[in-house]
Parts: C-alpha cells; structure tokens; sequence
C-alpha cells in the first residue's frame, strides 16, 4: 500500500488487446479503427457530471480513489499517450520512458486538484490526442514503440489499449 492508502496497480493490462474486459466489458476487437478519435474523445464527456457531484473529492473507501483522483488519472493518461503517439509517428521504434501513476498522484497531489479545473483539463487533453489519432496516416497504425517493460505496441494497439484505460476509469466512477 503506498502512502495515500491506495494499493499500486502492478497488473500487465495489455491482454485487453487479446480478451474483453470482464469488468467494463471492453472489446478491443470489436473498435473500428476509424472511430478511436470520436472515441476518445467521447469518453471524456462523463466527466464534467461525475466531477460536478458534492462527493466526487472523498474516496469511497480507503483503498480506492475519489472521482476527481481518477480524472486526474485520466488527464494525464490522455497526455503520456499522447506524447508516445507522437513518438511513435516520428521515431523510429522508440522506448518509452517509465511513468509511474503511484507516484504522480501523490507527487502532484491528485486529491487536492480543483474538479473543475480537472474537467476542463482532461477534456482538453483528450480532444488533443483523438486530433492526433484521427490525422494517422493509413501506413502509419502499424509503427512500434516499447514500453519500458519490453511490451510492444503499434500505433493501433496503443490507441485501443489507451480506450480501454480510459473507458475502463468511467466504469470505475460509475458504479
């Protein structure tokens, strides 16, 4: 358990690539690739209502994040893909730098960000990053990058394993 009370999520979820989830029921198979932008970017609208709420700052238990730590999740994990689709379309096999979602939350104080401001922020990053799936050149969706765990990803797989993280995190909030 770390120090906010929240036990690190260690799992490996790239085989939501493979399997749906049997959680939120993602399918990644069942994603047009075509529809990943509006996706994305859809998957930012629940925000502003689940943010708006009088309790979206406490956590439900201990253990477990607060609305607005999840968004904040959410934003910047529209920012990291981001920044790694960007690597992908320019690089040639890059290596993604580890990022820590533990250590960014406490470090940068997740439970104490304003839910507006938060709202506001995820939308925009992810609108930023479905402009950027939606301009994929046709040749492009199959360029790899490395994750700093060795996992492989094509510009493809990275989108629809980032949907997943993000739909996932409105299925978190909403139950």
């Amino acid at each position: 358990m770390s120090e906010t009370g929240i036990v690190p999520d260690t799992k490996d979820w790239t085989w939501v690539l493979r399997e749906p989830c049997p959680e939120c029921g993602y399918d990644a198979a069942t994603v047009d690739r075509a529809d990943l932008g509006d996706r994305i970017r859809a998957s930012a609208a629940p925000w502003a209502a689940v943010l708006s709420r009088p309790d979206a700052a406490e956590r439900p238990a201990p253990s477990v994040w607060s609305a607005v730590e999840y968004a904040c999740h959410v934003r910047d994990v529209h920012r990291i893909f981001s920044v790694r689709l960007a690597q992908m379309l320019d690089e040639d096999l890059p290596h993604f730098a580890n990022w820590d979602q533990d250590v960014t939350a406490v470090e940068t104080h997740y439970a104490e960000q304003d839910p507006v401001t938060v709202a506001s922020e995820l939308a925009g990053a992810a609108a930023t990053v479905a402009a950027t799936y939606d301009a994929v050149p046709d040749e492009a969706w199959s360029r790899p990058g490395l994750r700093s765990d060795g996992s492989e990803f094509t510009v493809e797989t990275l989108a629809r394993y980032h949907l997943h993280d993000v739909d996932h995190h409105v299925w978190d909030v909403s139950r």
